[in-house]
């Protein structure tokens, strides 16, 4: 097991860049998690092609990247019937396992289920998805992911209809006082980092601003400054 994910409790101390592991080439995925050591963490996609129209990958290769990587593994479960799969990618050893709320039908009893076996709990919103509602069950939550694309696909605009929500999550977390980390994932590049960042965001999942760059290290270092300029 390595370290754990950090909790933020404060979004200005930090820009945390959790690289999508989507956008890599998977033919040579030790490699590739090479070039990404100035990473916070690994965000791993996984989707079923129920939840989400596409299919990406599942346990088995979750368990491979654990045995590939020191980084924290920020996983990311675009799949139906949540409240049975996702503790099995706890199991698995990830740091952090994030649900859909839209796919789970206990999503309180599913986090507890998750810190119970040793991984932080996250809980994804789709853009079009409330966030008033679960604003009570932010205490069971160590993130709250807002997505800033329709998920499914890598290579999407970000989409600014979502920044008010950031906000209205951003202020409900400091009046709560819970140490819940807030993270977008869909769209971000050094321009939108700014914006989601201003609206309260301090985790950002990155694809191919990472990826498609020629050197990811130095693409992630200039993601995490661009909302300090």
């Amino acid at each position: 097991m390595t370290h754990a994910m950090p909790h933020h409790t404060d979004h200005t101390h930090g820009i945390h860049i959790h690289p999508s592991i989507l956008s890599a080439d998977f033919s040579r995925l030790a490699e590739e998690l090479r070039r990404i050591d100035s990473a916070d963490a690994v965000h791993v996609d996984v989707m079923d092609n129920h939840f989400v129209p596409n299919l990406t990958l599942g346990l088995p290769v979750v368990k491979a990247l654990r045995n590939a990587t020191e980084l924290p593994l920020d996983l990311h479960l675009m799949i139906d019937d949540a409240d049975r799969w996702a503790p099995e990618y706890a199991d698995a050893g990830a740091e952090s396992v994030t649900f859909h709320a839209e796919a789970a039908k206990a999503p309180i009893r599913l986090a507890r289920e998750l810190r119970s076996r040793g991984a932080q709990a996250g809980m994804a919103l789709k853009p079009a998805t409330a966030v008033e509602p679960y604003l009570d069950m932010l205490p069971e939550l160590d993130l709250l992911l807002l997505m800033t694309v329709e998920p499914g696909f890598g290579g999407q605009p970000f989409l600014d209809v979502v920044l008010p929500k950031i906000r209205r999550a951003r202020e409900a977390l400091d009046g709560s006082g819970v140490p819940v980390a807030l993270q977008v994932d869909g769209g971000i590049t050094r321009e939108t980092i700014m914006r989601a960042a201003e609206a309260g965001a301090d985790v950002f999942v990155a694809g191919s601003a990472v990826y498609g760059a020629d050197d990811p290290s130095a693409a992630i270092d200039e993601l995490r400054r661009a909302p300090l300029h």
